[in-house]
């Protein structure tokens, strides 16, 4: 590895519905510029905001956390074992077809998935999400992956220069398999909490809730805002990014809401694809 691959930024290395690396420009301003104790974010995704803020060495802790194990345990291996997560993605690029997906996707039917070593688990992820329809994480109430294959004539599987920068950003940071709400055990006064949840959906048809067993539906979203006025109140620096849409604006109607543009791509019909107005929800701006 030389200097010059050493200096490259980290970024993410998924794609991720709804990621944020967009709108990192219009999040800037609200981010904290003075060095912090601890930063949370208890939905990382793709990690964009994380790495945005990693980079910049703002806080002395970083805890990422999703109710996701298999992202989660993509993390760690990439955290830990970075080499070997890209040489099984390296057999995974050779030897991608149709067959190859949907065997790959079957693995997770086996009862003996769970016990399969994190490395092997962590290439799985990252090949799927290469792979799939939209790179779209979509699991059924089995917690089964479920989502077909793309239609990509040469995807680009792997970027062992993004990994690695992202193994080095990811050094010394906690990841954990745990619900949002169990920040309230750790975050305390004066540290940063960002929330970026599945979002309240715009439509009856734009519902991309289900990336984990267990559906993210109003209850949760309603939880969520318990929470993130629970942190306020404490002290923290919050932050929260959802869709603009009637309920969030009900919910978070006591904090400050910044409407951001997106361009999002995730829709069955490139016609409904386009740019589209979020919210950006700020609790205690210290």
């Amino acid at each position: 590895m030389t200097d010059s691959q050493n200096t490259i930024p980290a970024k993410p290395f998924l794609k991720w519905a709804g990621g944020k690396s967009q709108l990192l420009a219009q999040y800037a301003r609200f981010f904290p510029t003075e060095p912090m104790r601890a930063y949370f974010e208890p939905f990382v995704g793709s990690g964009a905001v994380f790495f945005h803020l990693r980079e910049r060495a703002l806080f002395e802790q970083y805890t990422l956390s999703e109710i996701n194990t298999e992202l989660i345990t993509c993390y760690e291996a990439v955290r830990d074992h970075v080499g070997v997560v890209i040489e099984r993605l390296a057999e995974h690029n050779a030897h991608h077809s149709r067959d190859h997906y949907y065997a790959v996707r079957a693995l997770d039917r086996d009862p003996a998935w769970p016990t399969t070593p994190s490395t092997e688990r962590a290439a799985r992820l990252i090949y799927l999400n290469k792979t799939c329809y939209n790179g779209l994480w979509r699991v059924n109430s089995k917690g089964y992956f479920n989502v077909p294959m793309g239609r990509y004539k040469n995807p680009d599987i792997f970027n062992e220069s993004r990994l690695r920068a992202a193994s080095r950003a990811l050094q010394h940071v906690t990841v954990a398999a745990r619900p949002f709400e169990a920040v309230l055990d750790h975050a305390g006064p004066g540290d940063c909490v960002y929330f970026d949840p599945p979002y309240v959906p715009l439509s009856a048809t734009a519902n991309f809730t289900s990336y984990a067993a267990d559906a993210f539906g109003e209850h949760q979203q309603r939880q969520l805002a318990g929470v993130f006025a629970a942190l306020a109140a404490r002290g923290c620096r919050v932050l929260l990014s959802n869709s603009d849409t009637p309920l969030v604006r009900d919910l978070y109607a006591h904090f400050q809401i910044e409407t951001v543009e997106a361009r999002r791509q995730i829709n069955s019909k490139a016609g409904k694809r386009g740019t589209i107005h979020e919210v950006l929800v700020l609790g205690n701006t210290i």
